[in-house]
């Protein structure tokens, strides 16, 4: 089958025929229809984080069941479906938990195994949801980064109704998080970036924008709030001054939630900005299994849209997939681009 890999570390994606996975008897072949291509993949190229060489990259994915194992009852063939990235054992402690991200052995597409940047991929049952008609294959791709990372940022974040939130970044993960912060019930949702095209989109989604090339965000937010800051800050961008600022910008009792990826560290003064306020300061990996029944709801319903000039289709190509790649690292213009077969 046709493949567009990563082989060596810095090095452009290169096409590849390589040979069609094998079926395990619990295990589901699908037939990639839509696979988004993330900043974490813009990362993997890099070198930011580890992967294992070569690789298929691509963790959001979805598609149409093609295959199925021997032991496998909740599918059949021609069914819709999207594929949760993590591959977990089940059994350890995390996983019995609902917290699989952690389980020791697990294995996440794209990255420790072969992705969705092809057009065929075998994942166990377990790890493939079904995708109601409602939803695109291409949304229902991206919802299994970025809005299901976004969801899990603000449940971890314990966003309550009535509460402010501060979104930094608006790219994919961002424009999920406001519409679902709204859809949770935040009486404010402010989006901060430097790109007006992106702050322009967000309005849409009825979020009050701060632009932060305009001025200091922190000054802003403040400002906008009189001066009290916001219960919330998502800082989805990966960058010390983004997370400085997601800090800075907590009111009494906020909490900043942490999902941008970077090894670069940043500066907290914590009697002023943690804990004269009881502040917190939250990691956020991955997201949960059992929260992509409940987003896969919301955007069947109505309450989560990603159709609103958010999506770029790129055609299963070297080329086309590394400038999308590059214009990632570049932080361009495209919410999200993703591959259509």
């Amino acid at each position: 089958m046709k493949a567009i890999r990563l082989t060596a570390i810095g090095s452009p994606l290169e096409e590849q025929g390589i040979v069609d996975p094998t079926v395990g008897s619990l295990d589901v072949l699908v037939r990639v229809r839509a696979a988004g291509i993330c900043h974490s993949d813009a990362h993997y190229r890099a070198g930011v984080s580890p992967v294992k060489l070569p690789i298929t990259l691509g963790h959001e994915v979805a598609g149409v069941v093609e295959r199925i194992g021997g032991e496998v009852r909740s599918f059949k063939i021609g069914d819709r479906g999207c594929v949760h990235y993590l591959v977990t054992c089940g059994e350890c402690v995390f996983c019995r938990a609902g917290n699989e991200q952690f389980c020791p052995t697990a294995e996440m597409i794209g990255k420790d195994r072969d992705g969705g940047y092809a057009e065929f991929i075998v994942v166990p049952e377990r790890s493939v949801f079904v995708l109601p008609d409602e939803i695109p294959f291409e949304q229902g791709a991206i919802m299994m980064c970025s809005s299901a990372t976004s969801l899990h940022a603000l449940n971890k974040a314990r966003l309550a109704a009535g509460e402010t939130v501060a979104v930094f970044g608006v790219g994919g993960l961002g424009i999920s998080a406001i519409q679902l912060a709204k859809n949770l019930g935040a009486a404010r949702v402010f989006a901060v970036d430097i790109n007006p095209r992106k702050l322009e989109l967000a309005e849409q989604f009825d979020a009050i924008a701060i632009n932060a090339a305009a001025g200091d965000p922190v000054e802003q937010l403040h400002e906008i709030t009189n001066g009290r800051g916001v219960d919330v800050a998502l800082e989805l961008v990966g960058l010390p001054i983004t997370m400085r600022q997601a800090v800075q910008s907590l009111a009494t009792l906020g909490r900043a939630a942490l999902v941008g990826l970077t090894q670069q560290s940043f500066d907290v003064s914590p009697y002023r900005e943690l804990i004269n306020k009881e502040a917190e300061i939250i990691g956020v990996s991955d997201h949960r299994a059992s929260e992509i029944p409940v987003l896969l709801e919301m955007a069947r319903a109505g309450q989560l849209d990603l159709s609103h000039g958010i999506i770029r289709p790129v055609p299963l190509e070297a080329g086309p997939i590394n400038t999308a790649l590059d214009n990632l690292e570049e932080f361009g213009d495209d919410v999200r681009a993703v591959i259509l077969l």
